[in-house]
């Protein structure tokens, strides 16, 4: 008799993917894990379809988009644990800078200013902007925060391994904001 391996899934929202280098950084360890967990879903597979009963999800980069915002609610309501994965996803970090300036400014900046050949803003492919870039906690239940930018390989691994064994990993001695 062959129990069912864990499913486990990461997402991309607005980041630059240096969390999902760090998660690679784990290197040979992704054998051990793929040993008691299948890589479901993420950028770095081809499944186009979020699926259901997902045990961990690593989220990496902040909700900045409706796109975001849809694709992160129905990761939580698929998920077991969410973990944030580095300090985008924590606190917004960097894709946040552009919330005192306003969407028009940002919007103006990128698409009519500079002497662009066919000035204009975007209506079609390119998800809406919403108002504030907001960190995953504000928008679902997180169960895990992971800061760093990008966080250690090692702590990923720590993180992971431990959800999967049923634990909630204690990281006061892993992590600290600054690092």
């Amino acid at each position: 008799m062959t129990t069912q391996k864990a499913r486990i899934a990461t997402i991309w929202l607005d980041g630059c993917s240096g969390c999902h280098m760090s998660f690679l950084d784990i290197d040979e360890r992704l054998l051990a894990l793929a040993k008691v967990a299948d890589l479901v879903y993420s950028p770095l597979v081809d499944h186009k379809k979020f699926p259901e009963d997902v045990a961990v999800t690593l989220v990496e980069g902040s909700v900045s988009s409706t796109e975001d915002l849809e694709k992160i609610k129905h990761v939580r309501a698929h998920s077991k644990f969410i973990v944030s994965m580095g300090d985008c996803a924590v606190t917004g970090n960097v894709p946040s800078m552009r919330n005192p300036l306003g969407v028009d400014v940002i919007l103006r900046r990128a698409y009519l200013e500079e002497g662009l050949e066919n000035p204009q803003i975007p209506s079609l492919v390119v998800p809406k902007l919403l108002p504030l870039v907001k960190p995953v906690h504000a928008v679902v239940k997180v169960d895990v925060y992971v800061p760093g930018c990008p966080p250690h390989a090692e702590t990923l691994f720590y993180v992971v391994s431990e959800l999967l064994a049923g634990r909630l990993p204690d990281l006061t001695k892993m992590t600290r904001f600054g690092v």
